[in-house]
């Protein structure tokens, strides 16, 4: 087995209570993109392998082993949640991980590829390498013998379509800007005459795609914006204050690894580092980094929503 890559480590805990699941947003996406591309990019697909159909497939399994087979893969791009494999035939393979998808080598191990009793019972050094269970629907094994790209999935909510040459899809079609590339005009242009609270508005992937529970919280507590605030009343300066932090948040997220709090682990194996530097998520009752008021959890559009009634207004 190659060399392990990361430290190995068990789930984050929610300060909140227990552990908490959540969808891979934007940092996560794009370092799995970063660290996926070398195994997928110039490689040769000898074999696909795949589970039964199901849900997790847009396109039919049986469909993918013919149509991917003998394929080369060209480009790895990334628009906020979505990643897109160019094929040599013009072809595009969208993957999306869903709430606890995860898109990682053979080659490594993680204890966030087993099951929480298994996570539990062993020391981090004890756990033997992973080996494709019933929860990985996806394997592509590559020509020249190097290690196979597996994209696992507990629960099903991920999602595989491969695309014709030239084709649109409505997925794609109706996310807005990817959030690093977003501005404050843009937010601004979408909080007029718009009555939902701030937080929700940026969750909204056709204004900013990319942003989550996570990020939205961290950004606007840096932004000093208060989640709950109506969107109309949020001004021009302070939606370009928003993204500014939204793209901070971000950028930092993805030099470390991005957050590992349930099921992310990147393609290497690795835990992202994000979870350490949090400054209000899943952080309620914890003092405030800045004034030391507890940290408040609230619910918006049933997304948990932490932040400092002291700083943001």
């Amino acid at each position: 087995m190659a060399a392990f890559l990361g430290t190995l480590g068990r789930p984050a805990p929610d300060r909140a209570g227990g552990y908490t699941r959540r969808v891979p947003e934007l940092p996560e996406v794009e370092v799995t993109r970063r660290r996926l591309a070398p195994l997928l990019i110039g490689r040769v697909i000898l074999r696909v392998a795949t589970t039964e159909n199901s849900y997790f497939f847009l396109t039919e399994p049986e469909e993918l082993k013919r149509r991917l087979r003998g394929r080369t893969v060209l480009e790895l791009n990334r628009h906020g949640k979505y990643l897109l494999a160019t094929l040599d035939d013009e072809r595009k393979l969208l993957l999306h991980l869903g709430m606890t998808g995860q898109l990682f080598s053979s080659a490594v191990t993680s204890v966030r590829l087993f099951s929480a009793k298994t996570r539990g019972s062993l020391p981090p050094e004890a756990l033997p390498e992973f080996k494709p269970d019933l929860h990985t629907h996806l394997s592509l094994h590559f020509r020249d013998g190097g290690p196979s790209v597996l994209f696992r999935d507990v629960r099903k909510f991920g999602k595989v379509l491969l695309l014709a040459a030239g084709a649109a899809d409505p997925r794609l079609e109706k996310l807005g800007v990817d959030a690093l590339s977003a501005s404050g005009e843009v937010l601004f242009r979408a909080t007029r005459s718009r009555k939902i609270p701030i937080k929700t508005l940026l969750l909204d992937q056709g204004v900013i795609a990319g942003i989550g529970n996570i990020y939205a919280d961290e950004a606007l507590f840096l932004a000093k914006v208060r989640p709950t605030r109506g969107a109309a009343r949020v001004t021009a300066r302070e939606c370009a204050a928003i993204v500014r932090a939204t793209k901070q948040v971000m950028e930092r997220s993805i030099e470390t690894g991005g957050s590992s709090i349930s099921d992310y682990v990147n393609p290497d194996g690795s835990d992202g580092g994000y979870q350490d530097e949090r400054k209000v998520y899943a952080r309620k009752g914890l003092p405030c980094s800045v004034c030391q008021a507890p940290i408040r959890r609230v619910v918006i559009a049933t997304r948990s929503t932490h932040y400092c009634a002291e700083c943001q207004v």
